[in-house]
């Protein structure tokens, strides 16, 4: 039974650990940056096969840069650090680790950015139609807009829609999270929705990952997964 660390012990982390057993893990280690000062030793990793982050934007690339050299491999799902990410593939290459990245762990989402890049690209050279980009979470979450929405905007972009998208948050009460993408005209409104019910179904892809990334070296993306 491989063995799994939770890095970052809030909600996500708690659920990781109570789902870990159906996907054969076994919790070796938890530890929350958030709640002391102590850091992560070699120690704590010499029987880790694999981490799951689910922190907090500041501390994604001390965290990589302190487990990487151990040889574990990661699944990252925090979101807000990307403008790092540099430094985070810098340091999955030199100590040669598998690390899986999303902005969103959710299978139904990563078919939903397939489906809003689609449709980005259809509506490109349509230019009656406006776009928007909406989403909306629960109070405690850090970042705004969402990586999720994002990346939706970077891929309606990337598929040829070069007309300004409105863009816009919302955080309020325990939402798990709602993503709309619009595009409209004076003759009709096309709407994309993804709604998610519970973090269930990010925990789940977040393991699901765990296990993939076992034994793999590179920098990958859930997509990478979910597609193969």
């Amino acid at each position: 039974m491989p063995n799994l660390a939770i890095i970052g012990y809030g909600k996500m982390g708690r659920l990781i650990e109570q789902l870990a057993p159906e996907y054969g893990f076994s919790v070796a280690l938890k530890y929350d940056p958030l709640l002391g000062p102590a850091p992560l030793l070699p120690a704590d990793f010499e029987t880790v096969d694999v981490a799951v982050d689910f922190t907090v934007p500041e501390a994604v690339v001390p965290t990589v840069e302190t487990i990487a050299p151990l040889g574990v491999n990661l699944v990252v799902g925090t979101t807000g650090w990307l403008e790092h990410r540099e430094a985070v593939e810098r340091a999955v290459r030199a100590n040669g680790i598998g690390l899986v990245w999303s902005p969103n762990f959710s299978v139904g989402v990563n078919v939903f950015f397939r489906l809003v890049s689609e449709a980005a690209r259809l509506l490109a050279a349509q230019a009656e139609y406006g776009a928007w980009a909406w989403e909306i979470h629960h109070a405690a979450k850090k970042d705004a807009p969402s990586g999720t929405l994002r990346k939706l905007v970077e891929d309606m972009k990337k598929a040829g829609y070069t007309r300004s998208i409105d863009v816009s948050a919302n955080r309020a009460g325990m939402v798990p999270g709602i993503h709309e993408i619009g595009f409209d005209s004076t003759a009709d409104t096309i709407t994309l929705r993804h709604t998610a019910r519970s973090r269930e179904g990010f925990a789940r892809g977040a393991l699901k990952a765990a296990q993939w990334v076992i034994g793999k070296k590179g920098f990958y993306e859930f997509a990478d997964i979910v597609f193969s």
